[in-house]
């Protein structure tokens, strides 16, 4: 179906991306600011940026050598999504020149659009795909279906979503690089990822996973559609979809301290599950930290943004209005260099 739809739309320049899967294990980083679910939201993404020193007023990177992770779920529920990937990716090659580092992190609603489930998919979301062609491209999209299909088939595609396919299918300007995407990153021993490790997959170091992954969204996507609930990428314990971190009791503790161990990581920070109060909240005496705080206020209206920092070894919570230093417990043996705010 991608190639058909390709096809349909013509040609697309896509943006470059690099070939190198990027690494899932780095240390030494002087500061780190992590934020979670953006969900189209993209005012709020940019007043959560500006808030923690990542960009300055032209939205260009001011950060230095700060390393940002985005732990995915960058689409779907909200409209903006698409100009949210395009700041990541432009904010990407800057912070590589700078000396720092982006880490967009894939999540179940960047799985799901590579998947081509689109059931989250927002009305505005498609607006930014239309062209002067698109009522061309939409009327011979429905042709290729059998003619009694036609008409409903007509009502289920609106203009652009025939180019949003495409754009995110495995040549396409996002799908290609969506990708190349790690699920789980490590950062001076702190682990970072979507939904969390389960213990069942709390053996699986790092690199295994995001390989797994890869794999199960590229040369063997047709098999993760016809069985994703067997993949790695759709399970329900999965790095994608585990809610346990966010939801199981204080007493699943060992487990936690059993997870962590396996991973060689002394905290972990995860999204996915948006928090009670919308505010950044450590579970299990600091070691999981969970930054999910609604910042979509269509889909939670008494959300906000956010954004947690790392520095001097200090946890900080980020929001428009102030900050809020959190209770994690202390590294052990090298520090991370002291890096001057930007």
């Amino acid at each position: 179906m991608v190639i058909a739809l390709a096809t349909l739309t013509g040609p697309r320049v896509a943006p470059a991306v690099v070939a190198k899967a990027p690494s899932c294990d780095t240390d030494g980083v002087g500061r780190i600011v992590a934020v979670g679910d953006v969900h189209g939201a993209y005012d709020r993404l940019v007043a959560i940026l500006r808030a923690a020193d990542i960009v300055d007023a032209g939205l260009r990177w001011e950060a230095g050598k700060t390393h940002l992770v985005q732990l995915g779920d960058i689409v779907d529920r909200g409209p903006e999504s698409r100009k949210a990937l395009d700041l990541l990716l432009r904010l990407e090659k800057q912070a590589t020149r700078a000396g720092g580092a982006v880490h967009v992190l894939l999540g179940n609603h960047e799985v799901m659009r590579t998947l081509g489930d689109l059931r989250f998919v927002t009305p505005g979301e498609y607006e930014p795909f239309v062209t002067p062609q698109s009522e061309e491209i939409r009327q011979r999209f429905v042709q290729t279906s059998n003619a009694e299909d036609q008409v409903q088939l007509l009502k289920e595609t609106p203009l652009g979503s025939v180019e949003m396919r495409v754009a995110f299918g495995r040549d396409g300007e996002y799908g290609k690089w969506l990708r190349t995407l790690n699920a789980v990153m490590k950062i001076n021993g702190v682990l970072f990822l979507h939904g969390g490790i389960s213990p069942a997959l709390a053996a699986l170091p790092c690199d295994t996973i995001n390989t797994t992954v890869r794999r199960e969204l590229t040369s063997d996507i047709d098999k993760t559609r016809a069985a994703p609930l067997t993949s790695l990428a759709a399970r329900e314990d999965g790095p994608f979809w585990y809610r346990g971190l966010a939801q199981e009791p204080e007493t699943f503790a060992p487990e936690v301290d059993q997870i962590l161990m396996q991973q060689n990581a002394r905290v972990m920070v995860i999204a996915h599950t948006v928090t009670p109060d919308g505010r950044i909240r450590t579970r299990f005496d600091g070691k999981i930290v969970q930054i999910d705080t609604g910042m979509q206020p269509a889909y939670v209206p008494a959300g906000r943004a956010s954004a947690l920092e790392i520095s001097r070894g200090m946890f900080t919570a980020i929001y428009e209005d102030g900050r809020e230093v959190l209770a994690v417990p202390p590294a052990t043996g090298p520090k991370a260099p002291a890096l001057p705010r930007p």
